[in-house]
């Protein structure tokens, strides 16, 4: 009897060696590197993914090619679970820190990928070791969410030969701080919104010599998702490019106004992609006709009057300076869209008659850089407008989705703003 349990005791401890060591035996092997071409919400972005695997510990760092620019991070809580391996990427987009979390399942040189990106996205990408970027699956489009009305983004959008530059960049050093050059004014001021039903901050810039006795026009200057009224001085420096350009004597006169564009009186969440974004960004068009622009003309010295209003924006901002531009032209006849988001509305749905358009508009400008997955708007916006016979300016940058690109959007726009059409 003895014999006997001590058989079944030898028997099972070793069928529990050979589970263990059959799951060690068929744990994946996932060191080298593995590349990859994901279609996500911001355009099609290479990634290149390098793994090294000691024992039960993996390290691995990730080095991506968006919008032309590169970007290096160590990836995180990496954990590596027989064929399935997960690890979160921290990704900076606008100052912002993203989560983005994968999870893959490991197959010989291939790992199959799921990609959260907050709530905002899910995306499925193949990862290769060792070998060219993988092709995504056929419905790809079919699995990426509705974004607010605009279009969807798609494969990157071909370039012609008209899709140029319409001004050459902004000399070196017109976003530096120079010496002995008089200064305009930051303040923040705070105004009670009756939309939201809160009190609201925003910037407002008054140019070099300002006085109470004169009457200046105003820009109202928007900025992208996730950012905040202090994003267009504190990376833009929105009040610098707007300094040497008085020094240069390049630019009327004028008051810009950097509102919070999210509208909404609940805190807005750690990542921006959360909830849906482009229903507190839309909201913001009630407020600032209502409460942001009433509260300008009646605090300062402000020419009234369509022809003395600008609206103007990057990324989002884009996206709600065309919708809302548009939309008012009784308010606003200089309008401008930087890198527009997929807030934008289509052409159709904001002008209906393109002859009372031209009539009203002294400015609209259309932007982005060559390389941003946001071309896949910007252009579809221009090619509208061209078949309306809406005129407009149709500016391709050199760059991507970055702030080097709307500081010399700002550069150039301002220039234009309340001079003869």
């Amino acid at each position: 009897m003895t014999m006997k349990m001590d058989m079944k005791t030898l028997c099972l401890s070793m069928t529990v060696f050979g589970l263990v060591a059959l799951g060690t035996a068929h744990a994946a092997d996932v060191t080298g590197t593995w590349k990859a071409e994901i279609d996500t919400q911001i355009g099609v972005q290479k990634y290149t993914y390098t793994l090294r695997q000691d024992g039960d510990k993996v390290t691995g760092q990730a080095v991506a090619e968006i919008a032309g620019e590169k970007h290096e991070v160590e990836l995180q809580e990496i954990k590596l679970e027989g064929d399935t391996i997960a690890f979160v990427e921290i990704f900076n987009f606008q100052d912002n820190e993203i989560r983005i979390e994968y999870k893959g399942k490991v197959a010989d040189d291939k790992i199959q990928f799921t990609r959260t990106v907050g709530e905002f996205a899910t995306e499925e990408f193949v990862a290769k070791r060792g070998e060219a970027p993988a092709a995504q699956p056929a419905d790809r489009a079919a699995s990426r969410p509705s974004r607010g009305g605009g279009p969807n983004f798609g494969p990157p959008v071909p370039l012609g030969p008209n899709d140029k530059p319409a001004f050459p960049p902004a000399p070196s050093g017109f976003d530096a701080r120079r010496d002995g050059v008089e200064r305009g004014k930051l303040e923040v001021v705070e105004y009670d919104s009756k939309t939201v039903g809160i009190k609201r901050k925003m910037v407002v810039y008054t140019p070099p010599g300002y006085s109470k006795d004169k009457k200046y026009p105003v820009l109202y200057l928007l900025h992208g998702l996730g950012d905040t009224e202090l994003g267009w001085t504190r990376t833009g420096k929105a009040d610098v490019v707007l300094d040497n350009l008085y020094a240069d004597k390049k630019a009327i006169p004028m008051i810009i106004v950097m509102p919070h564009g999210r509208a909404s009186a609940e805190p807005a969440p750690a990542n921006p992609f959360d909830g849906n974004p482009f229903e507190t960004y839309a909201a913001f068009e009630k407020d600032l006709l209502n409460d942001v622009i009433p509260y300008i003309e009646s605090h300062y010295p402000v020419q009234t009057g369509r022809e003395h209003r600008a609206i103007a924006g990057l990324s989002m901002g884009g996206g709600q300076s065309l919708n809302f531009g548009l939309r008012n032209l009784d308010t606003f006849a200089w309008v401008g869209g930087f890198s527009s988001a997929p807030n934008t509305q289509p052409v159709r749905s904001l002008i209906t008659d393109a002859a009372g358009a031209n009539r009203m508009l002294r400015l609209l400008w259309v932007s982005c850089g060559d390389v941003d997955g946001l071309m896949s708007v910007s252009k579809p916006f221009h090619d509208g407008l061209t078949e309306l016979g809406v005129a407009h300016i149709w500016h391709v940058d050199s760059g991507g989705h970055t702030w080097p690109v709307w500081k010399n959007d700002l550069y150039l726009v301002a220039q234009l703003l309340f001079k003869g059409k």
